[in-house]
C-alpha cells in the first residue's frame, strides 16, 4: 500500500501501478495530457485530474450498452414526438437535464409512467443522451433485455458478479419496460441486487413503465408456472399460467420503494398512442403525393 495519500502520489510510483507512459486521448475538460493525471515536475508527484473519474467508470461500462438506439438518436426537446406532450412533464424533464450533473451527484433518477405510446422512452432517452453528451457513463437496456443478459450471463466468461457490479457503478442506469414481463424469482433477485446496490450508493436510475408503482410491485410478483402432464397414449402436454408468488412479490414491493425514494413519484404520460398517430400522418401525407 502506498505511503502518499490518493490525491498525491511520486509520479514513478504511478508509473509502476499502470499510469499511461502516452495520453490515449485527449482530457475532455482539456487540464490533463490525456492520462488521467497532473504531474507537478518540480515535486515529481501527481494527482488524479478531474476527468479521471469519468474515465474509470467508462472503462468499467466498455461491455454494456451505452449508446442511444439509432431510432432516438435525433431525439430533442424541440422536435416531435416532444413536442405536442404535457408542458407540465416535459419542463420536469427539462429541469432535470438542466441539473443533470447536480442529480447524477445526488444519485436522484427520474422514471415515468403511462400508457402505451405516449412517449415515455423519448423522454428517458433525452435524459440518457444528455449525460452521454456530458461524458457520464451509461447503460441502456429494456428490462426484458437486461434479465436476458443476466440469465445469459450464468456461467460463461465473465462473472455474473462482474456484470451485476458493472450495471451497479456507471453513473447513470436507464432501464425500459419495468414490468414488461413476467420474470423467475431468481432473476427478480438479481434486479433488486441492481436497484439496491445503485440506492445505497446513490446511483441513478431513469426507467418507464406502464404501471403505477403499487401496481407494479404486483407484476412483479407474478410468474409463469408450466405444468407438464402426461396424457393414456404417453405424450405430454404442458400448461402454463400466471400465479402470484408472495416472496416475490415482497421483492418487487422493496424494488418500487426504493425507486420511489430514488427517483420520486413518477411523471405521469397517458393520452393516445402517438406511434399510431405519426403512422396515419404518413399514410395521409403519402396519399397526396402524385
Amino acid at each position: 500500500m502506498s505511503a502518499y495519500p490518493p490525491e498525491l502520489e511520486p509520479f514513478e510510483a504511478l508509473m509502476r501501478r499502470g499510469r499511461p507512459a502516452s495520453p490515449t486521448r485527449a482530457c475532455p475538460l482539456g487540464v490533463c495530457d490525456g492520462s488521467g493525471f497532473l504531474v507537478d515536475e518540480a515535486t515529481n508527484t501527481a494527482r488524479d485530474c478531474t476527468c479521471r473519474r469519468g474515465r474509470i467508470a467508462a472503462s468499467r461500462a466498455a461491455a454494456l450498452e451505452g449508446r442511444i438506439p439509432k431510432r432516438y438518436q435525433g431525439i430533442s426537446f424541440d422536435r416531435p414526438p416532444v413536442l405536442g406532450m404535457p408542458e407540465t412533464i416535459v419542463s420536469e424533464v427539462r429541469r432535470y437535464v438542466r441539473n443533470l450533473d447536480a442529480r447524477l451527484r445526488e444519485g436522484r433518477g427520474l422514471w415515468l409512467t403511462g400508457d402505451v405510446g405516449t412517449g415515455k422512452t423519448s423522454l428517458a432517452m433525452l435524459v440518457s443522451k444528455a449525460a452521454i453528451d456530458s461524458g457520464h457513463s451509461v447503460a441502456i437496456y429494456s428490462l426484458p433485455r437486461l434479465l436476458n443478459l443476466i440469465r445469459d450471463e450464468v456461467g460463461g466468461e465473465n462473472s455474473l458478479l462482474d456484470l451485476l457490479d458493472r450495471l451497479s457503478s456507471v453513473d447513470l442506469l436507464h432501464i425500459d419496460d419495468l414490468g414488461a414481463q413476467h420474470t423467475t424469482p431468481w432473476r427478480l433477485e438479481q434486479l433488486y441486487s441492481i436497484v439496491d446496490a445503485r440506492y445505497q450508493a446513490r446511483r441513478a436510475i431513469v426507467a418507464t413503465t406502464n404501471l403505477m408503482p403499487a401496481e407494479l410491485a404486483e407484476q412483479m410478483g407474478r410468474r409463469i408456472l408450466t405444468t407438464v402432464s402426461e396424457g393414456e397414449a404417453g405424450q405430454t402436454s404442458q400448461e402454463r399460467k400466471v400465479v402470484s408468488d408472495d416472496s416475490s412479490e415482497v421483492v418487487g414491493k422493496r424494488i418500487v420503494s426504493r425507486l420511489v425514494e430514488m427517483c420520486g413519484d413518477p411523471l405521469p404520460l397517458y393520452g393516445e398512442d402517438k406511434r399510431r398517430e405519426f403512422r396515419a400522418r404518413r399514410v395521409q401525407s403519402s396519399d397526396h403525393i402524385d
